[in-house]
């Protein structure tokens, strides 16, 4: 073990950006992991709520049919075969699964992979920036992949099998978004800050005058 750790310890020294990816790459798939565990208990503790009947439609971004179409669009129900429905609920149980993985993420990256030391609140405002700007991003793709995603699943495997399947494909699309955005982010928000060179610690001053 004492030599694989000397060995990554000389990579990381050459490869420094490279190594960064490896153990990017490493802990998002763990994030992963624990959102397709989460999504699914989320949506099934807001089945035992009215959320699922409660219509959630948010930033209106044109109209058809003289229907406006909104970006979030969870119409009240259960998920039909097309992708729509599923009301508060889907929509809070994809957040939120969102929202606690980004946060896990955001110091697992910040402290392991970039061992960062620059200002912890810095990094956070840009951080909850991009990702509001990706979680808009990402709802915006949704209309592209989301109904034939759930159409096929649901036709092939079955409504409650086919649903289920449909939900983890996409909240792989959302983490691979994710994925590949955030990096180039994280290299810029989680900088290591040189150590003060002057800074000496208490006494040292007077030590040195002798």
């Amino acid at each position: 073990m004492k030599t694989i750790a000397a060995w990554w310890r000389r990579f990381e020294e050459r490869h420094e950006t490279i190594a960064q990816f490896i153990v990017f790459f490493i802990l998002s798939n763990g994030v992963t992991v624990l959102q397709l565990i989460l999504m699914p208990v989320f949506r099934w503790i807001f089945g035992f709520t009215s959320l699922q009947g409660t219509t959630f439609q948010f930033l209106p971004v044109g109209s058809s049919g003289g229907s406006p179409v909104y970006l979030f669009d969870y119409v009240a129900g259960p998920i039909q075969a097309d992708g729509s429905g599923g009301g508060l609920a889907y929509f809070l149980a994809v957040e939120i699964t969102l929202l606690i993985a980004q946060v896990i993420n955001f110091f697992a990256q910040r402290s392991i992979t970039f061992k960062s030391n620059s200002s912890i609140w810095k990094a956070a405002f840009w951080y909850a920036v991009a990702y509001v700007v990706i979680t808009i991003v990402a709802a915006a793709l949704q209309v592209l992949y989301k109904e034939p995603i759930y159409s096929w699943c649901k036709s092939a495997l079955g409504a409650s099998t086919g649903e289920t399947v449909a939900d983890v494909v996409t909240m792989i699309i959302n983490a691979a978004i994710s994925f590949w955005v955030f990096f180039p982010i994280f290299k810029v928000i989680f900088k290591r800050v040189p150590e003060d060179a002057d800074a000496q610690p208490e006494g040292a001053e007077a030590t040195s005058a002798r």
